[in-house]
């Protein structure tokens, strides 16, 4: 068991002292895009725009943005994607869902950070699978047009790094370019952020930032990957390591000590795995949820 393996023998003590110590636990619905140059977390505003929320996560929790891309990048703009995705062949686009309705409030607003549904020009309730990051405080020219655009979610700190990085890319226009292995792609892609210049004016996955995929955070895995760490740098270090998605386990990895502890969503197990290489159930989430206080 983990506690023998580990030392942790000290339960009750253990427990008094996580209880004290371990970090609290957001009560927003946090996402997780994993992008080709990083992490973007997103903190949704969930009782402030439920059905544009709820409409977001139906596209995430459906792996509908999987290997999907950021497809317009408009300097000191915005960055937009959700709306095609690459099979490492050719480029799709994303199927979409019943329209939403429009929930824009200029409590909030399309300030710096934050991401908004795209939708239709003239056309208020269009917004389907498509969003944006606002780069800078685009509120006099987004809140006021077309219904106001709907703020849903706020970007981390550490996020915008990500998303700043994305957006100082070249772009190219790739409006009417050839997939890799596929026809010409139909689809406004002029302003297509690149990692580097279109070839024969053809799509390949080594051009493009991807979304490999986007999943809900799950806070008490958080609180427990965090406490472990704070508890037990020796095994789970460099702290903070970012938390990741494989298969139905949500993961973080430690190179430092080759280690992995994973929480699975299908069995609701929490797992290590050292150096050896072998898989350890350790038990439910919900035990260690007590032992650390989460």
């Amino acid at each position: 068991m983990f506690l023998i393996r580990f030392g942790w023998n000290l339960v009750g003590k253990l427990a008094i002292v996580a209880l004290l110590t371990a970090p609290a636990v957001s009560s927003a619905t946090t996402v997780r895009m994993q992008t080709s140059k990083g992490n973007i977390d997103i903190q949704l505003f969930d009782s402030g725009a439920p059905l544009t929320v709820a409409n977001f996560l139906n596209y995430v929790n459906s792996g509908a943005y999987a290997s999907s891309f950021f497809h317009r990048s408009v300097k000191n703009f915005i960055i937009q994607g959700g709306g095609f995705n690459f099979d490492g062949a050719s480029v799709h686009a994303v199927p979409a869902n019943a329209p939403v309705k429009n929930e824009f409030s200029v409590t909030r607003s399309n300030v710096r950070g934050t991401i908004a549904m795209a939708k239709v020009g003239g056309n208020p309730d269009s917004a389907t699978n498509q969003w944006f990051f606002n780069l800078a405080n685009n509120a006099a020219n987004l809140d006021n047009q077309n219904g106001g655009f709907t703020v849903f979610g706020q970007v981390t700190a550490e996020g915008m790094k990500v998303v700043d990085a994305i957006a100082a890319l070249q772009t190219a226009n790739a409006s009417g370019a050839v997939n890799a292995g596929g026809p010409a792609i139909a689809g406004n892609l002029s302003t297509l952020p690149v990692n580097s210049p279109l070839v024969n004016n053809t799509i390949q996955q080594a051009n493009l930032v991807s979304v490999g995929v986007a999943f809900v955070l799950d806070p008490r895995a958080e609180c427990l990957f965090n406490w472990a760490e704070s508890q037990y740098a020796y095994l789970f270090s460099p702290a903070g390591f970012a938390t990741t998605v494989w298969t139905e386990f949500n993961y973080r990895y430690y190179p430092a000590t080759n280690a992995y502890l994973g929480v699975s969503s299908k069995d609701g197990s929490v797992y290590y795995m050292g150096a050896d290489g072998v898989m350890h159930n350790e038990g439910s989430l919900s035990y260690w949820l007590l032992q650390s206080g989460c």
